[in-house]
């Protein structure tokens, strides 16, 4: 997009479909997302009304220098990856497929950054191609990766496993550590990974945690996890943010 001197990068953070007050039909995004893209990544916070009836993908890559692609508590559908759609998959928001799975496609190829957290990790995957096992916990050897169903929001997104990177790669580069405590919030996870989707973190059960979109021109890094959370406190949370705000500042620079 054309920057204006002085101003900040803007990030579309991707909003999901939701009920206020259980009537009233909003598109929504996390508080916490927004701060962290402000206070963190340095850029403005513009949440996006994911709906293809009221924007398109084209307006959006001309709108945003990047994107975060959030989590929520709709699954992507199985149709977009081949497989019938079951109790266990759970909800759905095909208003937020329609838009999310061609976007992440476009900046991969234009090199766009792009942030992807918890269902945002999911539709990066999706959206290369790939697969995901409906409810993680049933699978055998696995541990449950859902959030506590009770507590305050302190307890529901602390610290609760850790996460091993691949030793020299992308992630242990930027965190300067090969392993890290996250937390965990998810159902869903990875089955088959996406052509180019490469997985360079793990849980202990071997679920996937942490992955990008290889010889991608751009930022494409993704968590399965909520780093959104103390983004600005957080030693793995911080420098997520920031190398996602440094990547969103070039490309502002060079597509001006």
């Amino acid at each position: 997009m054309n920057m204006r001197a002085n101003s900040r990068p803007v990030v579309g953070i991707i909003g999901n479909s939701a009920f206020l007050h259980e009537t009233y039909p909003v598109h929504a995004g996390g508080v916490m997302n927004s701060e962290a893209v402000s206070q963190v990544s340095g850029c403005v916070p513009l949440i996006i009304p994911t709906d293809p009836k009221l924007i398109s993908v084209p307006e959006l890559l001309d709108l945003c220098d990047g994107f975060l692609l959030t989590g929520g508590r709709p699954n992507v559908h199985p149709s977009e990856y081949g497989e019938d759609e079951t109790p266990a998959h759970g909800a759905f928001d095909r208003g937020r497929d329609a838009i999310t799975l061609p976007l992440i496609r476009a900046c991969v190829d234009r090199g766009q950054p792009f942030l992807g957290v918890c269902r945002g990790f999911q539709e990066v995957n999706v959206a290369m191609g790939g697969t995901l096992y409906p409810e993680i916990r049933d699978l055998p050897g696995r541990m449950n990766h859902r959030m506590p169903p009770d507590g305050t929001l302190e307890e529901k997104f602390a610290l609760r496993h850790p996460v091993r990177f691949t030793p020299g790669g992308v992630f242990a580069r930027l965190m300067g550590a090969e392993e890290v405590m996250t937390n965990t919030l998810h159902g869903q996870g990875i089955n088959r990974p996406g052509s180019r989707v490469m997985i360079d973190g793990l849980a202990p059960d071997g679920t996937p945690e942490a992955i990008y979109v290889a010889d991608a021109p751009g930022f494409t890094l993704s968590v399965q996890w909520h780093p959104e959370w103390n983004a600005a406190g957080d030693p793995v949370s911080r420098p997520l943010f920031e190398a996602f705000g440094q990547a969103c500042a070039t490309w502002a620079r060079v597509s001006a």
